[in-house]
């Protein structure tokens, strides 16, 4: 797998916002990913010493159009906490 395809889009909310002054930002990620190929992904791409990374699956929310009934795709998040004092610039003036 790719380290530019592994990390899909970083996840921007007020949530994340708030956890980013902790050094923890959130990516929406490949679903076949692990822990270390997401931290070596973070890694080689922003340049920054991940320390730890948490991965939980999203589950897809029931949603209706009309009469027919359906649900949102399910998708993988990580939490990536980097080294104390390090920033991704992606993030900064966001």
């Amino acid at each position: 797998m790719n380290y530019e395809t592994i990390l899909v889009e970083p996840v921007l909310s007020e949530k994340t916002n708030n956890m980013r002054e902790s050094c923890k930002y959130v990516f929406k990620v490949d679903p076949r990913a692990s822990k270390l190929q997401i931290k070596e992904a973070v890694r080689r791409v922003f340049k920054v010493t991940p320390v730890s990374c948490n991965v939980m699956n999203v589950p897809g929310k029931p949603k209706r159009l009309r009469y027919k009934a359906g649900k949102t795709p399910e998708w993988k998040k990580a939490i990536v906490t980097i080294k104390q004092g390090e920033k991704i610039a992606l993030f900064e003036g966001v």
